[in-house]
């Protein structure tokens, strides 16, 4: 019996030393959990990136990622058998000192079958490069990590399919677009966790701006105070000694220019959200920006009975006469159920210049939408200042709230929300603005900003479940 005891005792001894040295079980477990890293780790979407301030805790996510998903025991997606994914580093030097040091940080000795290394002995990875990791993989064969810097060059990343790739900081854009070619046949992930030091570079536009409107693309911006490992006081004694650029990138994770954007109110996390059925009597108008070699841009606005307005639906496309434009129109009214007049009209705003006639046209583009059905009123205030200063107010409110809200399936306003900066002389770049022409000649037309504005009582809870959202969700 004492034998038996002995043995039971010796047993549980030995699963308490186990799950001493086990990280991954402990990640994110007990009293603080980090809930920007398990919101990376909750998301379905295959090319995902956190955007992360230093010692944010963007590295440790990207790592245990690749290890739940080599050894198959992801607890937020379905696992697979025989994994090979690539951990992928500026160089051999920052592998070894950064990401390799991560990942070895969360294995247990008895779940690595072999190491292959690059220099240094297998019995101390640590101390040297590794090639390669293989991993016992609970749902059957093996999960390999293999390490890749990104020094070597775009042909030492050809050839072999896999499972996922996780990026260790920016990639130069041809090691990204070759490793996307890894992933393909697989259906396999791209992860990227990185502080943006290096400006506005093509993942500004592929990623942050998605520019492509790739359905698959999810970011998170994650900075100092997200991280509850961190002491406030180390945070406030080590702010005093940024710049406010330095903050930008190395506190919050924001790319180098955020602070010329026109519309630095705008936070994806507030702004946008999930599209849902509107009330009828929400309906307020149509606001058009024309286009033909350029985008014409569209969006349908609505009112609730406390101001707000939504952004609901959205018209963007370039290269098409007013034929396909106005037939899309209703098409989409007709799919909103938008309202009509009795010959079955509907009204919309445009920019005054669709007024005027050209040599190469009798009729105004104005002309042209009203014979297909649109109604289009010319007289908007297109002032430029104004008209920002009014799009700022409905952005947010003295008391920190918006009145503004677009519903996630309008990506182009979105994407030029978040890609609008000022340039010389004190005006915007006139890049990319279509859709913000028009957002600003809709909003023109609505009271101006009230600090007073008396809320309903469905108001008043709708501004506390926006409070309670804001202390704990994630926007894309």
């Amino acid at each position: 019996m004492n034998e038996i005891i002995n043995m039971i005792a010796a047993i549980e001894a030995e699963q308490k030393r186990r799950a001493a040295g086990d990280r991954l079980a402990q990640y994110n477990k007990g009293r603080r959990v980090h809930k920007k890293q398990m919101a990376f780790h909750r998301c379905k979407k295959r090319n995902r990136w956190v955007f992360g301030g230093n010692r944010s805790g963007k590295t440790e996510c990207g790592a245990v990622e690749a290890v739940w998903m080599a050894r198959g025991v992801h607890p937020y997606r379905k696992n697979r058998a025989n994994v090979f994914g690539w951990v992928v580093s500026l160089s051999q030097q920052v592998q070894r000192d950064v990401a390799q040091k991560k990942v070895l940080s969360y294995l247990r000795r008895d779940q690595i079958l072999d190491i292959v290394m690059l220099s240094g002995r297998k019995d101390s990875p640590e101390s040297g490069v590794i090639d390669q990791i293989v991993l016992r993989n609970e749902t059957g064969g093996t999960g390999t990590i293999g390490f890749k810097s990104c020094d070597q060059g775009r042909e030492k990343f050809q050839g072999s399919s896999l499972d996922f790739v996780w990026f260790d900081e920016e990639p130069p854009k041809d090691i990204y677009e070759e490793c996307r070619m890894r992933v393909l046949d697989k259906c396999g992930d791209i992860f990227g966790t990185m502080t943006p030091l290096k400006g506005l570079t093509f993942l500004y536009d592929d990623i942050y701006l998605n520019k492509k409107n790739d359905p698959e693309v999810w970011y998170e911006f994650m900075e100092w105070s997200d991280n509850p490992y961190l002491s406030k006081r180390e945070i406030a004694l080590l702010e005093q000694t940024m710049d406010e650029t330095a903050l930008q990138s190395r506190r919050y994770g924001r790319f180098a220019r955020r602070e010329g954007l026109v519309y630095p109110e705008f936070e994806e996390s507030v702004h946008v959200i999930d599209p849902f059925e509107v009330p009828e009597s929400w309906q307020d108008n149509i606001s058009i920006d024309p286009g033909l070699r350029n985008p014409l841009s569209a969006h349908w606005y609505c009112v609730d009975y406390d101001g707000n307005v939504y952004v609901v639906a959205e018209h963007y496309k370039a290269g098409e006469d007013i034929d396909y434009h106005a037939g899309r129109i209703h098409e989409i009214c007709d799919a909103l159920g938008w309202k009509k007049d009795g010959a079955g009209r509907v009204r919309a705003l445009i920019d005054p210049a669709a007024g005027q006639r050209t040599l190469s046209s009798a009729k105004s583009v104005s002309e042209l939408f009203y014979e297909r059905g649109i109604l289009v009123d010319a007289r908007v205030d297109k002032e430029m200042f104004a008209g920002i200063a009014r799009v700022k107010s409905y952005l947010k409110r003295g008391n920190g709230w918006p009145d503004l809200y677009i519903f996630r399936s309008c990506t182009n306003l979105i994407r030029e929300m978040k890609g609008y900066f000022w340039g010389k002389g004190d005006r915007p770049e006139k890049k990319e603005d279509h859709a913000l022409d028009e957002l600003r000649y809709y909003l023109m037309t609505r009271p101006a900003h009230q600090e007073t504005k008396v809320l309903t009582d469905v108001g008043r809870e709708k501004e506390r479940l926006m409070r309670a959202l804001k202390r704990g969700r994630r926007p894309h």
